[in-house]
């Protein structure tokens, strides 16, 4: 018998003609996280991708294939010919082990699936074989219940035999990289992270541009953000961080403009910085973890005077999310408790007392009308940082 790690596909088996492609980055993707631990074989099938893996790194693989995105389920099996007696003597053999190693398991149903149509018994009557060979094995201490038992005995029948009864369920969504790459504005709040995270769930290749204001802000803020950086290159597989300083500028908007328009103007300069790192990298999109009015910045007109100086498609994943659902995807992604640290960032300096709520383009290019914008963009590119950082060295 193969140990076989059986992952099932979601949305992609949806694809039609592009289907071969997606399974295909897929199976590119698994190669890569898997890299450094080895595997026997991958071979795709249609719904899964069944990966031969050596039982010594089994864990370790499980804990990296939680994180490929358009995987729903990982389902350790058993692999072996496709015999009926031997199907039934491993089933048998399966389900003793299990109930040892589980010995409050009382109940069970037996789940087939009979991908190859020429075996000689459909899926409900190999249910029927292998429940009342499990019974005549253990009926002293398991029963039948077809609607709530306490394990599921599943076997597949395709050109191998496949046995297994746990289902961890993944993440699902496209495979990444087959929405091209996105520039992620990553603060360290709560919000920008899911943000990122969502976007590389639909198969975006997320790389992140953070701005502090050193020395206004300690480097322990931005040592924050690029342990949220570590935790989203989980499941991005790397990720670049482009690190800037933007006092250069805050200190010019703070001479020059109405205080009040501090913090939309400061975002207006933040997105011209993301135009030019996605022009100078080759960046298809930013994404923003902004939802719609949460914070003064973020109102309909805040978004509007940003649009204005985005050369790029902005990504809003957020945009009509409750802040407790947001929090629950960072709690779930594992990002919360490193976001609620208490370190501040770049927003906070010069916060005006009062921001403005109903901001427009025109009263932004007016007071960006006597300022040297390329100066100022210039000053705070010079202070550029990159960090590579890589899944496998953030385990």
């Amino acid at each position: 018998m193969k140990r076989v790690l059986s992952l099932s596909l979601g949305e992609v088996v949806l694809k039609g003609a592009n289907r071969r492609f997606f399974i295909r980055r897929i199976v590119q993707n698994i190669e890569s996280i898997l890299s450094d631990i080895g595997y026997i074989a991958i071979n795709p099938e249609m719904g899964k991708i069944q990966v031969e893996i050596d039982p010594a790194v089994e864990e370790q693989a499980i804990r990296r294939l939680r994180f490929v995105f358009g995987i729903v389920y990982i389902s350790p099996c058993w692999c072996f010919e496709k015999d009926w007696e031997r199907i039934r003597k491993n089933t048998v053999d399966y389900v003793g082990r299990l109930i040892e190693e589980h010995p409050d398991y009382e109940s069970f149903k037996v789940v087939t699936k009979r991908s190859d149509k020429s075996f000689f018994m459909d899926s409900q009557e190999v249910n029927m074989a292998l429940g009342e060979d499990i019974l005549n094995h253990f009926g002293d201490r398991l029963h039948v219940d077809v609607h709530d038992p306490d394990f599921y005995c599943y076997v597949d029948i395709k050109k191998e035999a496949y046995i297994y009864h746990h289902k961890i369920p993944t993440y699902g969504g496209l495979p990444l990289g087959t929405n091209g790459k996105g520039l992620l504005l990553l603060s360290g709040g709560i919000d920008s992270p899911v943000a990122g995270f969502l976007m590389a769930k639909r198969g975006v290749q997320v790389d992140a541009l953070h701005f502090h204001s050193y020395p206004f802000t300690s480097p322990r803020a931005e040592e924050k953000v690029m342990d949220l950086a570590r935790i989203l290159s989980r499941y991005t597989t790397k990720m670049t961080v482009y690190s800037v300083n933007l006092l250069p500028i805050q200190k010019e908007l703070n001479k020059h403009c109405p205080p009040e328009e501090m913090t939309v103007l400061s975002r207006r300069f933040m997105m011209r910085i993301a135009n030019r790192l996605a022009d100078r990298y080759g960046y298809k999109s930013v994404i923003t973890g902004e939802n719609l009015g949460q914070v003064a910045s973020q109102t309909i007109d805040g978004l509007t005077v940003m649009n204005d100086v985005a050369e790029r498609i902005v990504f809003r994943p957020l945009i009509g999310m409750d802040k407790i659902d947001i929090i629950r995807w960072a709690e779930r992604i594992e990002t919360y408790e490193t976001s609620i640290q208490p370190f501040e960032d770049c927003c906070t300096v010069f916060l005006p007392k009062h921001p403005s709520l109903r901001p427009t383009v025109e009263e932004m290019e007016r007071s960006e009308a006597n300022l040297p914008i390329e100066e100022m963009l210039e000053a705070s590119l010079e202070t550029l940082k990159i960090t590579h950082i890589k899944a496998k060295e953030s385990e």
